[in-house]
């Protein structure tokens, strides 16, 4: 693939380079958004005209671009140019007894790939991550986004030649069938790390089948759990909050636990505050337990396995804290899991107990994301352990070396 050979050829450079120009190029990019924002706004509108019946309204929803959204795509940037640069950072630093000094430094990872589906505000927050992060950076989005990824990365490539890097470190590769996919996670040696960043059929065949390192962002089977001692207001607007802000995010959340204590009297306030929305009025699928309760749909046994990423939930009554957290282990995806409850010892319990990337004591699942988190835009979010978890940040997008410094020293 010829642009991996550019974008190989284009790394060196972007490790070379210092914050300051960095910071130039980000702020170039930033601005060359705004000032090609009508461009991109006509590139998504061809996209959504062709989208238009063959995916759903959330998903429509995360395609869709607005001034107010490329404005915010082009603060995303300005974000992670105002964050320190990790590239030459010392994470650890030694002095042994022979009088070596050994430092871990962050070092750039090379040429950092990525895969991703139908959202455009993933194409400028890669791209400034990436190479804020002294890496090229090769960007692969799905056929439903691809004009609109065209002309964002065009905005972006100008921006790059004007502080002076070369428009190579930023490709975007024009075929959208999965033959570009296989290729990237084929490309040993052109590739230095793969970031999936999409549904769990694209992260799994990632996963299963690359050459290259992946670094795994996962599918978010979201949790809250409404424990006996809580604020029914609290957990109204925390589960509306995680349900509804957008529903089509990884972080929005997917089954909601009640406290068999409570459950008779908070499960008829979810239903009117969810099922009785004048817009978007939530699905609610109850196990038995709360099917006794109130009215909904049956849940399927598979309901508390599904990310759906739509206005549905999941209802599932539990008898104990432990319960609770036990399903947890069982159905989530590792991803975002909250408590909502007035006790601190049964806070600390679920916080120390639930073995996800996030977990909350009353407050809403949709805080899981890089800018929330203080990390400017993020790559995505990994579910994962090694080598990073939660939000993909810059330090996240580089790898280390050692660099040991001596005085004639021999062993």
């Amino acid at each position: 693939m010829k642009l991996l050979q550019k974008a190989n050829g284009a790394k060196r450079a972007m490790a070379l380079a210092d914050t300051a120009v960095k910071n130039r190029a980000l702020e170039a990019m930033a601005d060359a958004l705004e000032e090609h924002c009508l461009d991109i706004l006509s590139a998504n509108e061809q996209d959504m005209e062709a989208a238009r019946g063959t995916i759903s309204d959330v998903m429509l929803d995360r395609l869709a671009l607005s001034p107010e959204r490329v404005a915010g795509m082009a603060q995303g940037i300005r974000a992670a140019a105002a964050l320190p640069d990790p590239v030459g950072a010392v994470l650890s630093r030694v002095e042994r007894p022979n009088g070596l000094v050994i430092e871990k430094t962050a070092v750039p990872m090379g040429v950092i790939a990525v895969i991703y589906e139908s959202r455009p505000n993933v194409t400028s927050d890669a791209a400034a991550l990436a190479l804020k992060a002294g890496s090229a950076c090769v960007l692969r989005c799905g056929k439903e986004a691809h004009r609109s990824a065209a002309a964002i990365v065009a905005a972006l490539r100008e921006g790059l030649a004007l502080a002076g890097l070369p428009q190579d470190a930023l490709q975007l590769v024009e075929d959208t069938t999965r033959t570009s996919a296989n290729e990237l996670m084929a490309a040993r040696g052109l590739v230095d790390l793969l970031i999936p960043r999409g549904g769990a059929g694209l992260i799994r065949a990632c996963v299963d089948n690359a050459a290259v390192p992946v670094l795994e962002t996962g599918t978010g089977i979201c949790h809250v759990y409404v424990d006996t001692y809580v604020d029914m207001d609290m957990a109204l607007d925390i589960i509306e909050n995680a349900k509804c802000s957008r529903p089509s995010v990884c972080n929005a959340a997917e089954v909601c636990l009640v406290h068999r204590e409570i459950a008779g009297a908070f499960l008829p306030r979810l239903r009117e505050r969810l099922a009785c929305r004048p817009e978007h009025p939530v699905e609610l699928r109850l196990d038995p337990a709360a099917a006794a309760i109130i009215d909904g749909t049956p849940a399927r046994e598979e309901d508390f396995d599904t990310e759906f990423l739509d206005y549905i939930l999941a209802v599932k009554v539990v008898d104990s804290l432990e319960e609770a957290v036990r399903h947890i282990g069982e159905h989530s995806t590792g991803h975002s899991e909250a408590i909502v409850t007035a006790s601190v010892g049964v806070a600390q319990r679920f916080l120390t107990q639930v073995d996800s990337a996030a977990v909350y004591w009353n407050a809403s699942t949709r805080f899981t994301d890089g800018g929330e988190f203080g990390l400017g835009c993020e790559m995505g979010i990994s579910t994962q352990k090694l080598h990073a978890r939660g939000p993909l940040g810059l330090a996240e997008l580089c790898s280390f070396k050692f660099v040991v410094k001596g005085t004639g020293q021999t062993r």
